[in-house]
């Protein structure tokens, strides 16, 4: 590359000399020109000077054709502006008795269809799972029915260890109820299968899409065993290219008491912290790649400490995304 640089330089230097001389040519001819037409305004100046004056009667027919032109120009369409008149040339009409009762839609019309029963599935995480014990597996999803206003969704969310052991597993059924633009109230039920033994839970929140499009789910749980507990849950996606997309992931879990059973304890009990950069192949399917950091704390890290868990983690995921 250097070798053909070193020829192309004075081919460079031509084509600015080249300009150079160009620029300066056009501006000699310019100056050419200001000189002739500045010669001839002196030469009309003094022809007009050495010329008669125009008698009473050639100025009355001087007056007489600027008469006629200014004719002629209001003909051609061009003549001088007017005034503006404080009313309108064409006054809006007063609506009629008749014009209301057009614009309200007559009984037995085509019912608008602005509230049909739609259907919406989001695998959001179906992901490989770097572990001690190998390659584990997660999943999250969730999916929706019904209308604008009203929808049944249904969630779930699970974890796999490297052994091909579930850790954690559930899925919950929620009514849900269009309380503003872009937020829903849900209410419903939550079957946890793990860890521990299986146990249901009532569960009332809200999810929607805050400003500056941060994507929001608080849910609060009580269990038939007196057990409660509450996850939020926010995301955000930065369009890097077209079909590149970055989405950061955080996830606060907070238990009302102790559960040693399932180990966790009363407080703050865990924050888990994803990245994930994935590529749109389609809208539908996109695969992705990221890294997770997961940190337990109070008497949830306890807990996992006496069972030879890390209170805190950190792990590469890699799979993919699907709607439809």
């Amino acid at each position: 590359m250097k070798h053909d640089l070193r020829y192309l330089w004075p081919a460079l230097g031509a084509l600015v000399l080249f300009d150079a001389v160009a620029q300066d040519a056009q501006h000699q001819h310019a100056q050419h020109d200001h000189t002739q037409h500045s010669q001839h305004s002196q030469h009309s100046q003094h022809a007009e000077a050495a010329a008669p004056q125009p008698t009473p009667a050639a100025h009355v027919h001087d007056t007489a054709s600027a008469q006629d032109a200014q004719m002629d120009h209001a003909a051609m369409g061009h003549a001088p502006a007017q005034p503006p008149s404080a009313a309108p040339r064409t006054p809006i009409p007063v609506p009629t008795a008749a014009d209301r009762a057009a614009a309200v839609k007559p009984p037995g019309a085509h019912a608008a269809h602005d509230n049909t029963v739609q259907s919406f599935v989001l695998l959001d995480r179906l992901e490989a799972v770097d572990v001690d014990n190998g390659t584990g597996l997660e999943w999250e999803g969730v999916g929706w029915v019904g209308t604008d206003l009203e929808k049944l969704w249904v969630r779930s969310e699970g974890e796999r260890n490297g052994d091909g052991h579930t850790e954690s597993a559930n899925v919950e059924a929620l009514y849900g109820r269009a309380i503003a633009p872009w937020w829903d109230l849900v209410a419903g039920v939550r079957h946890d299968f793990k860890p521990g033994a299986s146990q249901d839970f009532a569960a009332i929140g809200i999810m929607g899409l805050a400003p500056y499009k941060f994507e929001l789910s608080a849910t609060a749980y009580i269990g038939t065993s007196g057990h409660s507990f509450a996850q939020l849950e926010a995301e955000y996606e930065t369009l890097l290219t077209n079909r590149l997309v970055l989405q950061p992931q955080i996830e606060v879990t907070v238990h009302g008491g102790n559960d040693a059973a399932r180990g966790v304890g009363s407080g703050l009990g865990s924050v888990e912290v994803g990245l994930r950069l994935r590529y749109e192949i389609t809208r539908r399917f996109a695969p992705y790649v990221g890294v997770v950091a997961e940190r337990a704390f109070g008497r949830t890290a306890e807990l996992r400490r006496e069972h030879g868990e890390d209170s805190d983690d950190a792990r590469l995921v890699a799979g993919f995304r699907i709607w439809f």
